[in-house]
């Protein structure tokens, strides 16, 4: 946090034409923080088998990054846990322990390459996406897959790639619009509208695609093919509700859930919330 903290200074006091502020404004929106775990979350981990996996990092280090993997459970019924952005596989806590009350569940959690306790600077989308598949080759498609914001995203993402289903995806407060999200995270420290478009003219040309592309609407190209249930919050200021309302509204085979006490990031602990998850996960 003292890290994105120093890079926001940075770039208040950056003259609008200096040859730092872009590569500063690429730590803006790629460099996650990292908050340390807390000891009851440290106690959950204890009671996990690990294991370590690596994800290539195209784009920024060019080499692969390790990850920690979390699992609890030996169940036949397998379920993945993407975390958001800034987040770490032991956010889920209240989840994971809601979700192993389930009977026969192996639950399995991750720290994205640049996120938690993961190797890494730097962060994006396509390393969040990379970890998910790196761990389908050890374990298989999961019958549920449940991310929150950018997990949602990702979450999405592998599907699109790939077109090997869960029996069940939730998304939680998913992410809908990369490009919005990038814009509201510079223009909330100021940022120009010309260095803003700057920065997205540079972002499609490292990636070699639009910034558009980078909308759950763009990527979700399997419509019925599986259970998809979106839990989202009335007053959510990182994913506006007219967002998913818009991608709700374009597919109503989706199963909305609507919560109004919650913010992005409590909405995952949320009593009423993970009650509701495991309800939908008893059923199946």
């Amino acid at each position: 946090m003292k890290h994105l903290k120093h890079v926001i200074q940075s770039i208040k006091q950056q003259d609008e034409t200096s040859n730092e502020l872009q590569q500063l404004i690429w730590e803006l929106i790629c460099y996650s923080p990292k908050m340390p775990l807390r000891l009851h979350q440290q106690q959950l981990i204890n009671l996990s088998e690990q294991i370590q996996l690596k994800a290539y990092d195209r784009y920024f280090s060019e080499k692969e990054l390790s990850f920690p993997c979390f699992i609890w459970g030996e169940g036949a019924r397998t379920i993945l846990l993407i975390h958001g952005w800034g987040s770490k596989a032991l956010d889920f806590y209240d989840l994971i322990k809601g979700l192993l009350t389930l009977p026969d569940v192996k639950v399995i959690a991750f720290d994205a390459p640049g996120n938690g306790g993961a190797e890494g600077n730097l962060s994006n989308l396509f390393l969040f996406a990379e970890a998910i598949k790196e761990i389908e080759k050890v374990y298989g498609i999961p019958d549920v897959m449940i991310g929150h914001s950018l997990g949602g995203m990702a979450a999405v993402r592998v599907l699109q790639e790939t077109h090997e289903f869960p029996t069940h995806l939730i998304t939680i407060a998913p992410l809908i619009n990369l490009k919005e999200n990038f814009k509201g995270s510079m223009t909330s420290v100021e940022v120009s509208p010309d260095n803003q478009q700057l920065f997205l003219d540079d972002f499609e040309t490292l990636y070699q695609q639009s910034i558009n592309t980078f909308h759950v609407q763009e990527m979700y190209d399997f419509d019925d093919s599986i259970k998809h249930t979106l839990i989202y919050e009335q007053n959510d200021t990182v994913t506006p509700v007219a967002d998913i309302e818009k991608f709700l509204a374009q597919h109503p085979e989706v199963i909305p859930m609507k919560t109004e006490h919650n913010s992005h990031t409590k909405i995952i602990s949320d009593p009423e919330v993970i009650s509701k998850i495991v309800q939908q996960l008893e059923v199946q």
